[in-house]
């Protein structure tokens, strides 16, 4: 969501008022072909609710969407969606309600990190909350609050550690902090080398690979992509993402990732999905997102990709898409 002015929670309900901006639900399993080993797309159950700016994370089989912004301000909403059901439910709310946190699993929990709350009339407000989530007990607990407060970040898991990545407070931080939750401690750890926000991240063979993002505002997008070693703390550059944007989200499948979706201020928001290969360092255009959206959950789960959520133009708008892309064999 593109950041402006200091606003508050009542003047997103003017400017973008309940319903004003929601787009039609689509019917459940409509169906895109796959073309030339570009792969296809189904359309799912849609969420129970509209929102963008979300996190999202797998939990063993159920995917978890938590937080982010609707017509009428930031929501501590937590729904839980099963695949193989199709079938979605409404879990415990977060502690408090955040848009722009980041969310990563480990250990059978979930966990989520930072993002903005609505503080003094502002909405743009950072914190370095932690909350932990048991799906058994369906309870919420706080941790050991992380070093750099930020929003629009990324989160992973890799190993026994949960890595934060990036993101933006007074100004965007390249800030690296490993979680321990046996511990309950942070790490500080070796900076990105560009400071970015609304970027997406990804655990792979014992890396974590950093996606796009943007330098301020929407219309300073980076196809920036760096790799990240926790064995040396060292980063090192990659391939370039081909369309440079942020509001993205990326999951990798066998070995492969997908970049999907994002925004580039206005006119408009990206279709793109692309995929990268980080055995060869090159990167392949793929069937494009049915429905183009920035803020979204992009999930991968049984070797599929779901996106969830996210606004269908730029700025403060909403959806409740779930739209599934399946690679092709």
């Amino acid at each position: 969501m593109r950041r402006g002015a200091v606003v508050s929670a009542i003047l997103i309900v003017v400017a973008f008022g309940p319903g004003l901006l929601r787009p039609p639900t689509c019917p459940a399993f409509a169906t895109s072909g796959d073309t030339a080993g570009m792969g296809r797309w189904e359309t799912r159950a849609p969420a129970p609710s509209d929102r963008s700016e979300v996190a999202g994370a797998a939990l063993g089989d159920r995917i978890y969407v938590v937080g982010g912004l609707t017509a009428i301000g930031a929501t501590a909403d937590v729904q839980e969606y099963d695949p193989a059901a199709d079938r979605w439910r409404v879990r415990a709310p977060l502690p408090q309600a955040i848009h722009h946190p980041a969310a990563a699993a480990l250990g059978g929990r979930l966990y989520v990190i930072g993002g903005f709350v609505v503080r003094a009339f502002s909405i743009w407000h950072a914190v370095n909350t932690v909350y932990e989530y048991d799906p058994g007990a369906d309870r919420w607990r706080p941790r050991a609050s992380m070093p750099t407060a930020r929003g629009a970040l990324a989160a992973v898991a890799i190993g026994d550690k949960i890595y934060a990545i990036g993101g933006t407070a007074a100004q965007d931080t390249g800030a690296m902090e490993s979680y321990d939750p046996v511990t309950d401690v942070w790490t500080r750890l070796r900076p990105m080398p560009t400071p970015r926000n609304h970027l997406a991240a990804v655990a792979l063979e014992g890396r974590i690979i950093v996606f796009g993002g943007r330098v301020g505002e929407p219309a300073h997008n980076v196809g920036v992509v760096e790799s990240y070693d926790p064995r040396t703390d060292t980063w090192q550059p990659r391939a370039p993402l081909p369309t440079a944007r942020s509001g993205i989200g990326a999951a990798a499948i066998a070995g492969r990732v997908y970049v999907i979706g994002g925004e580039l201020g206005r006119p408009g928001t990206y279709p793109e999905n692309q995929e990268y290969d980080p055995a060869t360092d090159r990167w392949a255009s793929r069937a494009p997102l049915p429905t183009p959206r920035h803020g979204l959950a992009v999930v991968a789960v049984g070797g599929r990709v779901y996106t969830l959520n996210g606004g269908p133009r730029p700025g403060g708008t909403y959806s409740n898409v779930n739209e599934v892309y399946m690679p092709s064999k």
